[in-house]
């Protein structure tokens, strides 16, 4: 076997398992959806991480071998992290699917690399470049065709729908999870993921058993959906994506997170879900923005490039943080 073969069986495994971790991320939003409608979004989050748990602390401890008294040393950023991202987007993230489709949720969520590049300019001192600038404008037109379904001049009248409005809350709270993330001490990533996963399911515990609002799936179709979720996006997608950065470079890899949106419109196709012009075309802006952005779009006033802390708390890399 030549030399070449053998370098590029590594860089083609690390592609698929990009691919892979997308996909799955993606069926979070369209199996999600199904679900929402036999679970209630708190039972559903607390049930996801309460399944995906221990499968994370064993990966963490067979793949990273972390020093678990260091971990728990970052308790108030583990704390923080799960409250914004595990927790807090997932809530949302689920909540806004018992009211719009996953396509227009997925379209909206695409937005969001945008919105954490205005939040690095806030609160990482990071400086926006012209690029980057009509990068975020593009993409938020882009939303706002979604949201209105193409008629922007409804937004003024109707105003956007509660399912829009969760979305565009979620966003918001994976913002906060990666700004968090990139401040926080650094920690092995699925070793951090695992950690958060345990606070969410300790908090979100006795939240449903004092609201009396934990339900446990009655039908093998909502179970299938609950185990779906419980694994693939929750586990494998993290542990895959993981694995690709060995060999990808993180803001490289960080592109293939568009596909959740393209992956979620081609599940909407595939199960006759309502797939409308003003879905396509906006989200076809958004990414176009979203591309722009992310080019180069901004500097770090620190130290005037774009070395975002790497391996931090909250993310897996210095790219867009692992994908809900």
């Amino acid at each position: 076997m030549s030399s070449t073969s053998v370098s590029r069986h590594p860089r083609t495994t690390a592609i698929v398992s990009l691919l892979a971790a997308t996909l799955f991320w993606a069926g979070n939003y369209v199996v999600g959806a199904a679900a929402v409608h036999a679970l209630n979004p708190l039972s559903l989050v607390f049930l996801r991480w309460a399944i995906a748990v221990i499968p994370l602390v064993v990966l963490a401890q067979v793949l990273e071998r972390p020093d678990w008294r260091r971990v728990l040393r970052a308790w108030p950023w583990l704390l923080a992290l799960s409250a914004f991202g595990l927790a807090g987007y997932n809530l949302l993230l689920y909540a806004a699917l018992e009211h719009t489709d996953a396509l227009s949720a997925a379209l909206i969520n695409a937005f969001n690399p945008a919105l954490i590049t205005l939040a690095a300019v806030a609160f990482l001192r990071e400086r926006l470049t012209a690029a980057g600038s009509l990068g975020i404008v593009v993409a938020l037109v882009g939303v706002l065709l979604v949201i209105s379904n193409g008629n922007l001049l409804a937004l003024a009248t109707l105003g956007p729908t509660a399912g829009n409005l969760l979305m565009v809350a979620a966003i918001c709270a994976w913002t906060a999870y990666t700004v968090t993330g990139r401040l926080a001490p650094p920690l092995p990533p699925i070793t951090s993921t695992a950690a958060q996963a345990t606070v969410a399911v300790v908090v979100l515990g006795p939240l449903a058993a004092a609201t009396r609002s934990l339900q446990l799936p009655t039908t093998a179709e909502s179970a299938a959906a609950l185990a779906f979720i419980a694994i693939f996006p929750s586990v494998l997608s993290y542990l895959l994506w993981n694995r690709a950065l060995t060999v990808i470079p993180a803001g490289r890899a960080g592109v293939f997170l568009n596909l959740i949106t393209v992956f979620t419109a081609v599940f909407t196709l595939i199960t006759g879900g309502a797939f409308t012009v003003a879905k396509l075309v906006g989200g076809v802006v958004v990414l176009a923005g979203v591309v722009l952005t992310n080019r180069t779009s901004t500097r770090s006033a620190a130290d005037g490039r774009d070395g975002l802390p790497r391996h931090r708390a909250g993310t897996g890399s210095d790219a867009e943080p692992c994908r809900r």
